[in-house]
């Protein structure tokens, strides 16, 4: 039985982030633990769900709305559900404590240079958002400051200051935003300071961030999944790998020490520019990515005859679709490792990829990535029947 205790975040009801903060850390993980078994227990074992020995800060991708409250006060936070009121945050249960540091200065740092925060009421102003990205491993930082125009008449001073009060920050950039959207990041970008991207380490392997990269926001237990699907994989050294969904390369980086050759498919230009790079930045020569479809991709390879003996796929929440999964069937690869963020979609899924008998699920890990809210990644490792 669920035992609630007090909230220990005060802005608990009003941001509607962090779901199950009435609940003790391993209450946490026996709710989780028990979602995935009524979720996928049919498809085979649940195994215990992986948690972390210190639940706490463990974003590392911290983004502030910026606003005006009720008396013209300048206030930086989340929004809260279902409206654009922004709920004032100093600091965040599950945010990087150094970032959190950095927005609350930036918000005082607005009226001594006297720049006004967009409003969308009046479409007046010029901040709109700050995105700080920060290295686990190599702890460099970036400050992404999100604008409605590029036109920056105090930049240098700015970002001077900024850099006065946090040497941490290694990279500062003006993104440009100036269209009514709940996209937070624009297309156009300026680097104000610095060379624009921050690296860090994964599974012994560099990746380069940049502004509008995917990159887990949990490194602890990015590792720990990976770590899980790379074992799933049982490569030695003889494999095709396609890495579907394979956003900035971290998977298929993370597998190519096992695999004879890596390739790798996402819709994302920017993503694969940023794979393509950190192929590079780890000298690998054996790992290829192309941006596409990766369901037309595999629809492709199905067609041309082409089989890849293992597929790592991590979707988006959605999870995969029905032409994906057809190819995947029609390929027919020894073994797919899915890597999921949402158990819904993911049963969904793993009803299509075994009916019939075509694949049958060996092995399910759910990973908690995100503590104190409702979200579960999985692992799950599926084998081709003969």
């Amino acid at each position: 039985m669920e035992e609630a205790h007090t909230p220990p975040c005060p802005l608990y009801r009003k941001c509607g982030g962090c779901q199950l903060q009435t609940l003790p850390y391993p209450q946490q993980l026996r709710r989780k633990q028990a979602r995935e078994i009524a979720l996928l227990g049919a498809f085979g074992h649940v195994e215990p769900i992986i948690g972390m020995d210190d639940p706490t800060h463990y974003r590392n991708k911290v983004c502030a709305a910026f606003a005006l409250d009720a008396k013209r006060h300048i206030v930086s936070g989340v929004y809260q559900p279902g409206s654009h009121r922004v709920v004032p945050v100093e600091e965040c249960l599950i945010e990087d404590a150094i970032a959190d540091r950095i927005i609350a200065d930036i918000r005082d740092m607005l009226r001594d240079f006297k720049i006004q925060v967009f409003d969308e009421r009046s479409d007046r102003g010029f901040l709109r958002h700050v995105l700080v990205r920060r290295g686990f491993q190599s702890g460099e930082v970036m400050v992404v400051l999100v604008a409605a125009s590029p036109v920056f008449p105090t930049q240098k001073p700015f970002v001077k200051k900024l850099l006065e009060l946090h040497p941490e920050i290694t990279t500062v950039v003006l993104n440009v935003n100036d269209r009514f959207t709940p996209v937070v990041l624009g297309e156009r970008e300026k680097v104000l300071f610095g060379p624009g991207v921050i690296e860090d380490t994964l599974c012994g392997y560099r990746f380069r961030i940049s502004p509008r990269s995917f990159y887990q926001v949990n490194p602890v237990q990015t590792e720990v999944l990976y770590g899980k699907a790379v074992e799933y994989a049982a490569l030695t050294g003889t494999e095709t790998v396609l890495d579907a969904y394979c956003g900035v390369g971290t998977i298929g980086i993370s597998a190519s020490a096992g695999a004879k050759q890596v390739i790798g498919v996402e819709l994302n230009r920017d993503a694969v520019k940023d794979a393509i790079a950190n192929a590079r930045l780890n000298g690998l020569k054996n790992c290829w990515f192309t941006a596409g479809d990766a369901g037309e991709y595999m629809q492709r390879m199905a067609r041309d005859g082409h089989r890849p003996d293992v597929v790592f796929m991590d979707p988006p929440r959605a999870g995969s679709d029905e032409r994906f999964l057809q190819a995947l069937r029609k390929t027919a690869p020894d073994r797919v490792v899915y890597v999921s963020c949402d158990p819904e979609t993911l049963a969904r899924d793993l009803r299509i990829l075994t009916a019939g008998g075509a694949f049958a699920v060996r092995r399910i890990q759910p990973v908690d990535m995100f503590p104190f809210t409702e979200h579960v990644e999985t692992v799950v490792l599926l084998s081709r029947n003969a």
